[in-house]
């Protein structure tokens, strides 16, 4: 068999239709493309902070041929796409780790810091992954209240910080609130602190508030201080079925972290990654596409009278009024799917942003709950 008909072949076995488009810029055939949904008949999803636009069609052919590397291991192209990172973010590629979605690093970070049995200091709620994994190898968590604005309140974080604290944990825009600390006040704290201790700064949301004025605290992982930074492809990319994120720290940090990780990355996901990270138009689209259903959903509070808190991110945290397992049955029993409950907010939802004509919906059994 050629290489062209075992090419068809796969792309049928993948339910991809769409290989052959233009990859210059986004025309009608691509917006079309993307917005296809693939299974009518499952409920709405907008529970996980997902782009549904993705991944493009330049990444869908780049994970196409990364078949023919399948039979491969992926250290090479991990390192070159380490290098890549590197090389954009202004550091050394041994201060890169690429993992199998930034969840990995995260845990193996939690398990290298829990193992240490000391505390970790972060706000609640917020993103679990490293504090669960840290609490689970013996590491007290010293959970600190967001402040009234649902940020992380960094005062109260610095007046516990002890000599007993391993890591100060920052979500910052912060997973579920859609809240952002400054960035001159973030900056501030984290080179303040990590004289103490280790700053751990999750930007998985980092993409979409560039244009809110959040640089990365890369820039304090270049000058030295103790602080590691995680990103991740699964949100802006669209590529949070392919599993790959990565950690930017010092040398040191990364190759003892490196030791306790347990899943890397894979090939396909390698070479999606590439393709995706300096894809412009992808990027720009999805930021179009995620603000137009942010700008929806405060209109729709706003109509309603519901509370809601300004989102840096890609979904938008709002005052229910009612218990969420109560609310988010009433959703599912309509069809779309909300977030989790996030204690103690269990009177608020996270509703994440997706498909414009979905949004809608939700908007539509939004009003009837409340009618």
């Amino acid at each position: 068999m050629n290489n062209q008909i075992s090419r068809r072949n796969l792309i049928k076995l993948l339910g991809v239709s769409s290989i052959s488009l233009p990859l210059t810029g986004f025309t009608k055939p691509l917006k079309k493309t993307i917005l296809k949904n693939t299974d009518k008949n499952s409920p709405i999803k907008l529970s996980s902070n997902e782009n549904p636009y993705g991944p493009s069609p330049k990444v869908r052919n780049a994970i196409i041929d990364a078949f023919d590397e399948a039979c491969r291991y992926p250290y090479t192209r991990v390192a070159e796409l380490e290098a890549m990172i590197a090389k954009k973010e202004g550091v050394s590629p041994d201060m890169v780790l690429v993992t199998g979605g930034s969840n990995e690093a995260l845990r193996a970070t939690g398990r290298y810091f829990g193992m240490e049995q000391k505390e970790i200091i972060a706000c609640k709620p917020t993103y679990l992954a490293l504090l669960t994994y840290a609490k689970d190898f013996g590491c007290n968590i010293n959970w600190v209240p967001l402040d009234k604005e649902l940020r992380y309140d960094l005062n109260e974080i610095s007046n516990r910080v002890s000599k007993n604290t391993s890591m100060v944990f920052i979500c910052n825009p912060n997973n579920p609130t859609g809240t952002m600390v400054g960035s001159t006040e973030l900056e501030d704290f984290c080179v303040s602190t990590s004289k103490k201790t280790c700053v751990f700064v999750d930007e998985a949301y980092y993409d979409y508030s560039i244009l809110d004025g959040y640089p990365t605290m890369t820039k304090l992982v270049k000058k030295g201080h103790n602080i590691i930074v995680s990103r991740t492809f699964s949100k802006i990319y669209g590529l949070a079925g392919v599993r790959i994120g990565y950690i930017i720290s010092s040398p040191e940090r990364i190759a003892s972290i490196k030791k306790c990780t347990m899943a890397g990355t894979n090939m396909l996901a390698t070479h999606a990654a590439i393709a995706a990270y300096d894809e412009t138009d992808f990027f720009k689209y999805s930021l179009n596409k995620n603000k137009e259903a942010i700008n929806y959903f405060y209109g729709l509070f706003e109509e309603l009278n519901l509370e809601y808190r300004k989102s840096h991110t890609n979904f938008v945290f709002f005052k229910t009024g009612v218990h969420i397992d109560k609310f988010g049955k009433y959703m599912k029993d309509k069809g779309v799917l909300v977030g989790r409950p996030f204690p103690p907010y269990y009177n608020w939802c996270r509703i994440s942003t997706g498909r414009i004509e979905d949004v809608k919906i939700f908007g539509e059994k939004l009003k009837e709950y409340y009618s």
